[in-house]
């Protein structure tokens, strides 16, 4: 009897372990992703193998979305070529990839205003994973739903290019 319940007891862990969250690190075996194109006006994000559109993402911005970020605190989602240049698995928005901002001319301008250009600006998940998000809420991030930055974040790898436009 004890050998019985040990086997069933055994087979019951197994099977329970099995049943554990879905991880949200997902693997891709597509196309490598060659650039990323943000049309800011559009609030779109392209996802480029050459020059074929793989996927195509509905994004949030910057809380002051007009005009290219000039320093900390504005509120605006830079613009011009920068690279995916980190990636945050532990991010408070579920998971993010780094943008190279603020590059040298970005540091150039803020210093001879006397500012801060800022930086941490990321393609990230929701705020509230439970609640889908509305208007543009970053400070200057470019934001989707967590389901599709699972998606992206396994897609992109760093160094990949990314055009952040008007």
């Amino acid at each position: 009897m004890k050998r019985r319940h040990l086997i069933l007891g055994g087979a019951a862990v197994a099977t329970l372990g099995a049943c554990g969250a879905p991880s949200k690190f997902k693997r891709y075996r597509g196309p490598e992703v060659t650039g990323v194109v943000v049309n800011k006006a559009e609030r779109k994000m392209f996802l480029l193998s050459d020059s074929r559109v793989m996927k195509e993402y509905d994004v949030f911005l910057g809380f002051a979305p007009e005009g290219h970020k000039v320093m900390e605190g504005d509120g605006k989602t830079p613009e011009g070529v920068y690279r995916i240049d980190r990636r945050n698995p532990n991010s408070r928005f579920h998971l993010s990839l780094g943008i190279s901002y603020p590059n040298a001319e970005d540091i150039r301008v803020a210093t001879e205003l006397g500012k801060s250009p800022g930086g941490e600006i990321f393609i990230h998940g929701q705020r509230h994973p439970m609640r889908k998000d509305s208007g543009d809420w970053t400070w200057g991030c470019i934001a989707v739903s967590n389901d599709e930055m699972e998606n992206i974040y396994a897609m992109i790898k760093d160094g990949t290019p990314i055009a952040i436009n008007p």
